[in-house]
């Protein structure tokens, strides 16, 4: 029942990414018609992460009373509820309104869908199925690489926004007719309120940094890595192909990766290979003729361990507090996620070279190291109620 489960919760997080890549995949039709610079294109992307920062707290206290289902749903609902608002946007501004609509409603989808996937799969393959669940976003996001690039350049910019939404809707309604949730899972509702122990809250921060950072590099790789390509001359539709590779690769990788981890343990080892395997591929990109190579080893290695990372969130917690643990864990996540996309674009515009967001995203990708590092030192610390894990 639970692979059912991960199925239909991979399939609704596809719209996440789908809908979040629409300004980066049409962000030069953008600048036509709305007289942006990168900087603005950077900052529409970031304005996508902005609600984490008051939401995420209240979404995860709101878990008490309201059920993951509908969470989910409601967040599936502001997701296509904001692209279709950008898509009949006529003034800068209200790009902008509907991108932080859509940024609600993936801060709901993405707590609560790893939440649920936590709580299927606690003890039980949860690196395996963190790792399939999180490669839904370079799903999404590479479907829209290709798609939205093409529907822009044959039916205008609006389109691929309202595609995006239409594939949110119809998530919406198969997670509210489909999803279960499990039988075993320990009420949290209600009675005395479980507290984050200062272990709990340790692991916490150090795994929402560590996640945080990684999809920042990411993200910078995604909307800049074009730019490097086509600074080399490849057309437009030809680097953003070159850089989706990646991001189908390590849907395969990173399911690996996470059964890896789930069966031999080394986290910290699998952690340090991977990161030198981005950078190493950040390097190549600008190498002349290096392209393709580059984006098979970031998708191959680079990108590989996500769910490797995005499973110490759910070993950081007890269910009990797993909601409001989640909450603390996406607050700093999208503080890390709002500010990165800006900084690259005012790189870019500083530089005029496509390389300089590309050092940024070396830098965040070195970050996970010692941070995987740090989570799994207290992590080793004597503690009750959290279990061990290599």
């Amino acid at each position: 029942m639970r692979w059912r489960i991960l199925a239909l919760l991979f399939l609704a997080r596809i719209g996440l990414g789908f809908q979040f890549q629409t300004v980066a995949s049409v962000g030069d039709d953008l600048i036509v018609a709305f007289g942006l610079d990168y900087v603005g294109i950077g900052l529409m992307i970031g304005l996508f992460m902005a609600p984490g920062l008051v939401l995420a707290l209240p979404a995860g206290y709101w878990g008490r009373y309201v059920s993951d289902r509908m969470m989910v749903v409601f967040g599936l609902g502001a997701l296509a509820l904001g692209g279709a608002w950008s898509s009949l946007a006529s003034e800068s501004w209200g790009l902008g309104l509907g991108r932080i609509l859509a940024g609600g409603g993936f801060l709901f989808c993405t707590l609560y869908l790893t939440k649920m996937v936590a709580d299927w799969f606690d003890g039980r393959e949860i690196a395996t199925a963190m790792s399939i669940l999180v490669m839904s976003w370079p799903f999404g996001i590479a479907m829209g690489q290709i798609g939205h690039a093409w529907l822009a350049q044959e039916f205008g910019w609006q389109v691929p926004f309202q595609v995006a939404s239409v594939y949110c809707l119809i998530a919406a309604l198969g997670v509210f007719v489909f999803y279960r949730a499990p039988h075993d899972l320990p009420h949290a509702e209600g009675g005395p309120r479980a507290t984050m122990t200062r272990q709990e809250w340790q692991l916490v921060l150090c795994a929402a940094t560590a996640w945080g950072v990684f999809n920042a590099a990411y993200v910078t790789y995604l909307s800049f890595g074009p730019k490097v390509l086509e600074g080399l001359g490849q057309s437009a539709i030809a680097a953003a192909g070159i850089i989706s590779i990646g991001s189908w690769i390590m849907i395969v990788s990173g399911a690996i990766c996470g059964q890896v981890v789930d069966r031999f343990g080394g986290r910290t080892v699998v952690l340090t290979v991977c990161m030198g395997g981005a950078i190493t591929a950040l390097l190549l990109l600008s190498v002349p003729g290096a392209g393709f190579g580059a984006s098979v080893l970031f998708g191959l290695i680079g990108m590989a361990p996500a769910g490797v990372i995005m499973a110490m969130a759910g070993q950081a917690m007890r269910p009990q507090v797993r909601a409001f643990g989640m909450g603390i864990f996406f607050t700093i996540y999208y503080a890390i996620m709002l500010v990165t996309p800006p900084a690259a674009g005012a790189i870019l515009d500083a530089t005029g070279h496509a390389e300089g967001p590309m050092w940024l995203a070396i830098i965040l990708f070195a970050a996970v190291v010692p941070l995987g590092f740090g989570f799994q030192y207290i992590k080793n610390l004597p503690h009750a109620g959290i279990a061990k894990e290599a």
